[in-house]
C-alpha cells in the first residue's frame, strides 16, 4: 500500500519538473531573475484557488503554489505546513528563487499536531489534500486551532459519490494515498464537530473534470521529459493513475468539494 510520503516522493509534479519546463520555455535559467508569476503555470499541483487576507495558514502546501500566489498577489504573510520532506524543501528553495521567502514560511510538519500557536491566523486553506489524512477530524480541530475567532477555513478535496465501490476506494489508497474518502455531507458534519460555524459546502465536479482532462493530456504530452527523469517503468504507472483517477470522475463515482466555515 502506497502511504503519503511515498506518493509524493514519487510524484512526476516536482520541484524538477516545474525548473524544467522553465527551462524549456526561457531557456537557461542562471542569472535570470525569476518572479512567481513565471511559477504559476507549473507550480499548482491542485485543481483550485481561494482569497486570502493577512495572516495565512497553507496547510498541507505541497510545492508552496498556493503560498506564494497568496504572498505575491495579495500582500499576505503566510506560512506553508508541509509533512512530506522533498515537498517542503522544494517549497522553500522554489519560495527563495523567486525572492519571496520573507513573506512565505515553509514549516514542515504534521497537520494533526500543528506546531502553531493558537489563534496566530486570519485564514488558512488547503487544496486536496485532507484524502491523504484518515484523521480529518483531528486536522479540522487544529485548524480550529490556530485560527482567530472570526478566521476563515476554505479548502478543497476529492469527495466519494454514493456509486464508488469498495473495490475503487481500495485501488485509490493503494495507488495514492487516499486514506479515506469523506462526502459533502460528512465535512459539513466534521466541521460543525470541530467547532466552525457558517459552514457552506459546494460541488465542483463539473468544473473540475474539464480541468483533470486537460490535465492528463499535459502531463501525456510531457512523456519525454517524465521518462527521462523517473524512467518508462514510473511514467506508465502513473498515466494508468492518473487516467483510471479521470475515469472515475466521468463516471460520476468521485467528485470535487469546496468548502467554507468561520471559526
Amino acid at each position: 500500500m502506497t502511504d503519503v510520503s511515498d506518493f509524493y516522493d514519487r510524484h512526476p509534479i516536482s520541484e524538477a519538473q516545474v525548473l524544467a519546463a522553465l527551462r524549456r520555455r526561457r531557456g537557461a535559467l542562471a542569472g535570470t531573475p525569476l518572479t512567481a508569476d513565471d511559477l504559476f503555470e507549473f507550480d499548482q499541483d491542485h485543481y483550485a484557488g481561494i482569497d486570502a487576507r493577512t495572516r495565512v495558514l497553507d496547510l498541507c502546501a505541497g510545492l508552496g503554489g498556493p503560498a506564494r500566489f497568496l504572498a505575491s498577489r495579495r500582500g499576505c504573510r503566510v506560512v506553508a505546513v508541509e509533512l512530506n520532506a522533498g515537498r517542503a524543501g522544494g517549497a522553500e528553495r522554489l519560495t527563495r528563487l523567486v525572492r519571496l521567502h520573507t513573506r512565505v514560511r515553509v514549516v514542515r510538519g504534521d497537520a494533526t499536531a500543528l506546531p502553531l500557536g493558537r489563534a496566530r491566523f486570519d485564514a488558512c486553506l488547503s487544496q486536496e489534500a485532507l484524502l491523504h489524512i484518515a484523521d480529518k477530524a483531528a486536522v479540522l480541530r487544529e485548524t480550529h486551532r490556530v485560527l482567530a475567532p472570526g478566521g476563515r477555513l476554505a479548502f478543497t478535496d476529492w469527495v466519494a459519490r454514493p456509486t464508488l465501490g469498495d473495490g475503487e476506494r481500495r485501488r485509490l489508497q493503494e495507488w495514492m494515498a487516499a486514506t479515506t474518502l469523506q462526502t459533502l455531507a460528512g465535512y459539513r458534519t466534521l466541521l460543525g464537530a470541530a467547532g466552525f460555524h457558517a459552514v457552506t459546502a459546494e460541488d465542483l465536479a463539473d468544473e473540475w473534470r474539464a480541468i483533470l482532462r486537460s490535465r492528463l493530456e499535459m502531463f501525456r504530452a510531457m512523456r519525454e521529459d517524465t521518462v527521462a527523469r523517473l524512467g518508462e517503468a514510473r511514467y506508465r504507472e502513473y498515466d494508468q493513475l492518473y487516467g483510471f483517477f479521470v475515469g472515475l470522475i466521468e463516471a460520476g463515482k468521485l467528485g470535487g468539494g469546496r468548502f467554507s466555515a468561520t471559526a
